[in-house]
């Protein structure tokens, strides 16, 4: 096994983030002493981290070996693959290399921090832009998926080729863009492919993922039915095709278009200053929006995953200037991404109680995926033929699961890893050789922590069983409070009865030899906490206060 994770003669991969979990894509390549990292991304917190934001790979690694590491090359704008750059680029110090449209969304963000003028960035050509980063030559492979300048790498080492596939499909209408073709894919192939590191978040799907043209087919015969009706459409700000999509359907539908979302605004204003969306309608305002005919009216907005402070959550609590009314139609032209369920169906209902349509892509074609499903993964192996395949992007079951259809497919070796395992891809016979610690990182409040840290761990339980506060007194006098325990009309015979219950325990514990201050706390902590079992079936966290001494 390798010790010291200096990469030698010899290719290495090992995924910090997204190989284990859909989000927080962050790999590393290691050839000749040296690293070079693909993309830095997060993802949005979770249930089991109360309190916190946004959830990063913990980069500790390669923080440690920054003065290895080359640059950070971007596949593209999606949060989970450049979302941490604000938070960890400067301290890396390190160029990123990225395409115009990417390039543009990560100055907005290190603006926002004023890490501007602390952070290079290096604008790569759209088309099959060439890099040499020290013994890896980067290669741009334009290819389609739900945001503007998606691409694959083609990274070339003195060991050997690597296709990184980035989040991609196969699209042969995709309205924005103009993917690499299959010829242009098969001539890779015919070069040689050591290995394809592939996305593999849709690979469940037993059909094509489907194209951005049946899309606007769909979006069109949908709003059209809903004639005289007020239509809202909520789709992700960062597919620039869906939002030309959106733009062509307003004007084929005689309607004017509002946009309602900050993520939006951004989205539309750096596309165009980019050379997309060159013909999207002017946009009115939402006072000139709620003066128009209902059906002379289209809205775009943010919010299709329940976020709280969005505007399809506001507009579902009758709480934004845009107003939707009973029967009045909302399209959800984007996927439900998983865990996201509760914060959605939230939303549904509240639109659903005030008589508010919808229609989601369960119901019309109004939505595809931006991720392959399994024709065209296999279609990929085939032009590329590969002797390894490595999946990543997705969680256990997806990777497990895109290893059987790769070897089935014909691939002679599939490597199953996941975050922390270093892979030796050439030479020699490839495959996992070690494993480093591959944590979690938080933002919780102004502060990155760990996502296990003392800090979290204690707020969980503090939201599963409350807590009670002892106050201890002169003469043995106690004080108890409660925060969190299902007592409320039994509370105060519950308080009465656990401070007779501690002063009992600390006399009896008095008439014994005389302990350290710690013997008088951990009795009364004890007490205490019996106390709030008994009551509650709950064993809830306690602190106890001496003011004693």
């Amino acid at each position: 096994m390798k010790k010291n994770y200096q990469p030698e003669k010899e290719l290495l991969f090992l995924a910090l983030g997204g190989s284990g979990e859909i989000g927080m894509n962050v790999n590393l390549y290691g050839c000749d002493g040296k690293w070079l990292m693909v993309d830095l991304g997060m993802s949005f917190g979770a249930n089991e981290y109360p309190g916190t934001e946004l959830l990063f790979a913990d980069i500790d690694f390669i923080e440690e070996r920054s003065k290895d590491l080359l640059g950070i090359v971007l596949t593209h704008a999606h949060e989970d693959h450049i979302g941490a750059i604000p938070y960890f680029a400067a301290d890396l110090g390190v160029p990123l290399y990225a395409t115009p449209f990417t390039a543009e969304l990560i100055r907005r963000k290190l603006q926002e921090a004023n890490l501007l003028d602390e952070v290079e960035v290096r604008i790569i050509e759209e088309d099959h832009g060439h890099i040499e980063i020290g013994p890896f030559e980067v290669t741009y492979i334009p290819l389609a998926h739900s945001i503007a300048e998606g691409n694959a790498l083609v990274i070339d080492t003195p060991y050997g080729r690597v296709f990184h596939t980035g989040d991609w499909k196969l699209d042969e209408d995709p309205i924005i863009g103009e993917p690499t073709t299959e010829e242009e894919l098969r001539e890779i192939g015919d070069e040689g492919v050591l290995a394809v590191v592939c996305d593999s978040t849709n690979v469940f799907n037993p059909e094509p993922s489907g194209s951005e043209g049946a899309v606007y087919a769909g979006l069109m015969e949908e709003v059209k039915k809903w004639e005289g009706r007020r239509v809202m459409v909520t789709t992700f700000a960062s597919n620039v095709a869906r939002l030309q999509t959106l733009g062509e359907v307003a004007k084929a539908t005689g309607r004017e278009l509002a946009v309602a979302g900050r993520s939006l605004d951004r989205m539309i204003e750096v596309a165009q200053d980019n050379g997309y969306l060159a013909d999207f309608p002017k946009m009115v305002d939402w006072d000139t929006a709620m003066g128009l005919p209902r059906g002379k009216v289209m809205i775009m907005a943010t919010g299709g995953q329940g976020e709280p402070r969005a505007a399809l959550s506001r507009v579902a609590e009758d709480n934004h200037p845009l107003k939707l009314t009973s029967g009045d139609v909302v399209l959800f032209s984007s996927r439900q991404i998983p865990g996201n369920e509760l914060s959605i169906g939230k939303v549904q209902n509240k639109l659903a109680e005030r008589g508010i349509v919808m229609v989601t892509d369960r119901q019309s074609m109004i939505h595809v995926s931006g991720h392959p499903g399994r024709p065209e993964l296999e279609a990929l192996y085939e032009w590329l033929q590969p002797e390894i395949l490595v999946p990543v992007h997705g969680e256990i079951k997806h990777m497990q699961e895109q290893s059987r259809v790769g070897i089935e497919a014909g691939i002679p070796k599939a490597i199953f890893q996941k975050n922390g395992d270093i892979v030796r891809l050439a030479p020699g016979k490839p495959g996992v050789i070690a494993q480093i610690e591959a944590g979690r990182l938080v933002l919780d409040g102004d502060i990155i922590v760990p996502a296990d840290g003392e800090s979290i761990v204690m707020r969980r339980r503090l939201a599963h069983n409350g807590v009670v506060v002892v106050i201890l007194g002169p003469g043995n006098k106690v004080t108890i409070e409660s925060v969190g325990l299902p007592l409320d009309e039994d509370h105060d015979d519950f308080i009465a009865e656990a401070e007779a219950d501690v002063v009992k325990a600390l006399g009896s514990a008095g008439k014994k030899k005389r302990g350290p201050a710690t013997d008088r706390l951990e009795t009364a902590r004890l007490a205490a906490r019996r106390a709030a079992t008994r009551w509650s079936g709950k064993k809830p966290q306690v602190r106890v206060i001496d003011l004693a001494g």
